[in-house]
């Protein structure tokens, strides 16, 4: 593995929510469990825990333990008149001063001094986007230069060391070695 650093990458906010909704409550710390998730939230679990994929396979593997998202994201948004806040489009960590979406597959995130998060793709936006906001949906998904869909909705990861996470902690980038493989939807 690479490790990169920069000063800038950090939490903004953590959120968390026990039931099944589309948004999270901002809360001041959220502990990560390895191979589990974020404690107490309803998407936690080894196997996928939402809805449409459990009434697909139930025994899936959870590739979406931990949903990260760039505040970056919040200010492209506000441009087109859009107002959204940490929590408010379901992730559980709010980042600012990483590119979350150049990442490559398998990157480690190490959060704060204990907890680590291995990507594992992108997360795909669905109509329940429109549902908080209309129209925002086009906003985080759209189509590239090159007319390849253009996912913005964050990324998913899974917990490879547990630990207590807080806005204000600092990220740290662990690239993968070898060849690096762009995320894709998981």
């Amino acid at each position: 593995m690479t490790e990169t650093q920069d000063a800038r990458a950090h939490v903004v906010a953590v959120s968390t929510d026990s039931e099944h909704r589309f948004g999270k409550r901002v809360v001041d710390a959220i502990v990560l469990i390895e191979g589990w998730g974020v404690e107490g939230d309803a998407h936690a679990g080894t196997t996928v825990q939402h809805r449409s994929r459990v009434a697909r396979d139930p025994s899936q593997p959870k590739l979406r333990q931990v949903h990260l998202m760039h505040a970056e994201l919040f200010d492209e948004v506000a441009d087109a008149g859009f107002e959204v806040a940490p929590g408010q489009l379901g992730e559980n960590v709010t980042t600012r001063g990483i590119d979350l979406l150049g990442l490559p597959t398998d990157t480690l995130l190490h959060l704060g001094a204990d907890a680590c998060v291995r990507v594992t793709g992108l997360r795909n936006p669905c109509q329940q986007i429109n549902g908080f906001e209309p129209g925002l949906l086009r906003e985080v998904l759209g189509r590239a230069e090159d007319g390849s869909v253009e996912r913005k909705g964050g990324v998913m990861g899974v917990v490879v060391a547990g630990g207590t996470v807080r806005g204000g902690d600092s990220i740290r980038v662990e690239l993968p070695s070898g060849e690096h493989t762009p995320l894709s939807p998981v």
